[in-house]
Parts: C-alpha cells; structure tokens; sequence
C-alpha cells in the first residue's frame, strides 16, 4: 500500500459508514430533507486510487471492491488512478461531485486533510477516507486489523523456513507497518522459536524494483522467506527467481510468482462498500472510525497454495477461530521488544491507542525503526 505518507501516528485508522444517495449534482444544493430520510435513486458513487488499478496490489484490491460494489447494487462508479496526496486530488473529487458523484471513496491516508476540506464545501456528499483519523458531519475512515491475518501469515512463513531467517520487505516505520511487522513475528515464534524475521525499508510504497532490490538483498544475507508491507509482486517474483518462498500483500498474488507464493494478508472491500452505501441510500449513514478485524470479513487470509508447509493449514485454521471468537488477542502479553525490555505485561493486551501509535519492535526482529 503507499496509502500513508506519514508520521508515526497513523492512528485512528478505522472507520466507516457511507455516503449520500442520489441528491442532484451538487450535494451543496440538494434537499437536506431527502438526505435525512434515505432516496430509493441510486447514487453515483467516486473512488480515488493513489496508484494504477493494475498495480495487483492495494489500488487493485480497492478497485475490486469497486467492481463488486457495481455487480451487487447496480450503482454508477466512477473513478480515478495514480492521485497523489496533494491538491490535486482535490480538483479529482469536485469533479467528480460535478459529474453528479454523491458518495466519494478516497483510499489513501494522504488524501486526509484534503478530504476534510472538500467535505466542507459539500456538506450532503458523503466521504469515506481510508486508513485517516479524522472525521466530520459527512466523513468517515475506515480500515481493517490487518496485523490479525499478518500473524497468521507469519505461522506459515514460520513453519516454512529451513534457515529460521525470514526477510521482511517494509515501505516506512510507521505504526501500521511496525504493527503489522510485530504481529507477522509473533505468528513466526508461535511455530517457530528460533526464527528470526529480518526488515529492509524501502521508503516508497509502490516501486517494484526498489522492492524487488531490497528482497534480493535480503535473500543474500541467508532470507529463505520473503514478506512485504508494499503495494507491488516484486518482493515475490525476486523470491521466485532465487528459488525461495513468500508471503503477498493486499490481494491473492499466486499468479505473479507460482514457483514462491504461499498466502498473502489480504483485502476484501466489496461487501464493506456495499453496506456503507446501503446506509447512504436508506438514510442510516453515521460519521464514524471503522476499524474491524477478522470477522468482518473486510480482511482474510488467501488460501493457501501447495508451496506452503503440509502442516500449516490445520494451525491457521485454530488461530483464526480463536482470533474470530475472541478468544486469543495477537499481542497478548507477555511480550518484549528488541532489547528484552517487557512491553506487555503477562495476561494484558494493548488498547486500540497503543496499537495505533505503535514504535517498537518485537523480540525477534532484526532492524531499526527510523526515527
């Protein structure tokens, strides 16, 4: 993903609910009466991408729940590829309000500030921002725990490796990726105590060879797995072309790399999109921080290919379950970091603002976080 240029406080990531149906072309001018009690009309919906929809990775896997927000209501989508996180999106979502666009989905962190500003203008159109934290009458955020289905990526990486080195191909030390980095671990020395999981940052979300580098690089310094917080398969084609495993992101990548791939954390968006445009179209849209994990559905792991261990399947299946029923929290303490030091007490689990401004790593990482 290349979603969040940002700092180290990607917090709040969460959200959600919908937008607006069918008010006329300038949410500004149409009836606030209608809004309040929902419109059976059908409203054109705006989606905008800070990278191509054929990148395979986080813009695709928000294009598909596009595709299938299009199949299951029949509304009208428009939408936009490769926005960067400056003005210029700004001029993407008033023409696409100009176009007739009552609900505008903007799905990178970058576009916060700039969403808030629109919506100010817009007062009946309804924004959704992904992985933002802040809101208005008319915005939501909304984003996935995906450190929940990194763990369980992490059990078979965990599990696959012969030199108990395992390469992580990062884009920045922001919260989300340092938790996501953690959970990943965890999950490795649930299986695998003497694994240790090595990071590379990248410091770009979406560059398929500057990732495919850092993979390489991290295979020659003994990495017989490869894991990636980026938007691209260069991480994994560079496994495959070193006769190594891997572990995607963002969407089921086994056709980029057959040879290597084993799972990949990954998005499902169609339904959640479908459900906040529904609350649009009925009226029953709320501002509101969506932040759901495994049950949702909104996150999943990929099915397992053959190249992942035998024994996998069966551990991934009882870590989920408890994961779903809430019976097992991923950082459950006891935990240390890097220097030993107890991050989490025995028994105790971090609360949601903990996790979202997370800055440590796990015992077991190797790397620095950057400052």
């Amino acid at each position: 993903m290349f979603k969040k240029l940002s700092s180290l406080m990607i917090v709040g990531i969460l959200v959600i609910s919908t937008l607006l149906s069918g008010c006329g072309a300038k949410a500004s001018n149409a009836d606030s009466n209608s809004e309040k009690k929902g419109s059976n009309k059908k409203p054109k919906v705006g989606f905008i991408y800070i990278g191509p929809i054929g990148d395979g990775g986080w813009s695709y896997a928000h294009n598909e729940g596009r595709l299938y927000l299009e199949k299951e209501l029949g509304v009208e989508t428009i939408y936009k590829e490769s926005v960067p996180e400056n003005q210029e999106v700004e001029k993407v979502m008033r023409d696409m309000i100009d176009q007739g666009a009552t609900i505008i989905f903007a799905t990178s962190l970058g576009y916060m500030d700039h969403v808030i500003n629109v919506a100010k203008e817009y007062p009946n159109v309804k924004f959704f921002h992904c992985s933002g934290q802040k809101t208005a009458e008319n915005v939501s955020t909304y984003f996935g725990r995906m450190y929940e289905a990194r763990y369980l990526s992490g059990i078979v990486a965990g599990l696959k490796t012969k030199s108990d080195k395992i390469g992580y191909v990062a884009a920045y030390s922001i919260p989300e990726v340092v938790r996501g980095i953690n959970a990943f671990t965890l999950g490795v020395q649930s299986v695998n105590p003497d694994a240790k999981v090595a990071v590379r940052w990248t410091h770009t979300w979406y560059d398929p060879a500057k990732e495919k580098e850092a993979a390489k690089a991290l295979i020659d310094e003994g990495a017989d797995v490869i894991a990636q917080h980026q938007d691209t398969a260069g991480p994994q084609q560079a496994a495959e072309e070193m006769g190594k495993f891997s572990i995607g992101y963002n969407s089921d990548m086994k056709d980029k790399a057959p040879k290597a791939y084993m799972t990949a954390p990954m998005w499902n968006w169609g339904p959640f999109y479908v459900e906040q445009v529904k609350s649009v179209m009925d009226g029953s849209f709320k501002s509101q921080n969506y932040w759901p994990g495994l049950e949702s559905g909104i996150i999943k792991l990929a099915p397992l290919t053959e190249n992942a261990p035998k024994e996998a399947q069966a551990k991934v299946d009882e870590m989920q379950k408890k994961i779903i029923d809430g019976s097992y929290k991923v950082f459950t303490g006891p935990i240390k970091d890097q220097d030993g030091k107890l991050r989490v007490q025995k028994g105790q689990v971090p609360s949601d603002k903990e996790l979202l401004s997370m800055d440590w790593f796990v015992e077991g990482v190797e790397g620095k976080i950057e400052k």
